[in-house]
């Protein structure tokens, strides 16, 4: 192979071997982000892209029912637009976090409009609560280096996930559960931050239905065993937590 074959070679690997990462959402390459919870007993159920009518006040109704507390993702232009689902979220006593005004792919603005994206969306999310989110999640899970350090220095920490339950394909109740129950029985050595939707983030309407369905098997599958929690509640694995103690 010729030198400047080895060169593309090497920079096409370069480039896929980068954007895996700022792809994936439990690598920590560009930077630390909460992806899993520690303590093998903790589940974290979230929600991207509401609010959405009808969709986030079913599942609203769902987690009181088992009073269990979530947290939601909100799109800043969709909480303009339905404030009031936005408050009935965080007056549940669930946790809302940023994600972004218009759902843009975040790696491919400019550091200027990840600006704008997140400290709009925070602005409106405390417009209509009075609550200013600490918590951010990108859309598609997108990142990079820029994008993180941005985020913190608006005061709001990353937040991605390791259950994918792809309930924003055509699917069913049956494929969105069996792939967080497989992940999860899978992987017993630490807890779960599980993605859902209640929304779409090409507009207000989305069909999540099913999602909301798959959260209540899993709620009657899991609130036996585990504990169900918001990020913000998220607890050291349990010999940390006793080995932070002895040595405090």
């Amino acid at each position: 192979m010729s030198v400047i074959g080895k060169l593309t070679s090497a920079a096409v690997a370069a480039a896929a071997y980068l954007a895996y990462h700022a792809y994936s959402p439990s690598s920590q390459l560009f930077g630390a982000a909460l992806s899993r919870c520690p303590d093998p007993r903790d589940l974290a159920l979230t929600y991207d892209d509401g609010p959405n009518d009808v969709h986030t006040e079913r599942l609203l109704d769902i987690l009181a029912r088992h009073e269990i507390k979530a947290t939601f993702f909100l799109i800043g232009r969709f909480v303009k637009a339905r404030p009031q689902i936005a408050r009935s979220i965080v007056g549940a006593g669930h946790l809302v976090g940023n994600h972004t005004v218009n759902h843009p792919n975040l790696l491919f603005q400019s550091r200027s409009n990840i600006v704008r994206e997140l400290s709009d969306c925070s602005q409106m999310i405390a417009d209509a609560t009075g609550i200013r989110p600490k918590f951010f999640r990108p859309p598609f899970g997108t990142r990079r280096p820029a994008v993180l350090s941005t985020a913190r220095e608006l005061g709001l920490e990353p937040i991605m996930w390791d259950v994918t339950c792809f309930d924003w394909r055509r699917t069913t109740t049956d494929a969105i559960e069996h792939h967080a129950r497989k992940r999860i029985d899978r992987d017993r050595t630490h807890g779960h931050i599980i993605l859902f939707h209640d929304g779409g983030h090409t507009g207000l309407g989305a069909d999540r239905s099913r999602s909301v369905e798959a959260t209540e098997r899993l709620i009657q599958r899991y609130n036996g065993t585990h504990r169900f929690c918001r990020v913000d509640q998220i607890q050291p694995r349990a010999s940390e937590a006793q080995s932070a103690l002895s040595s405090a």
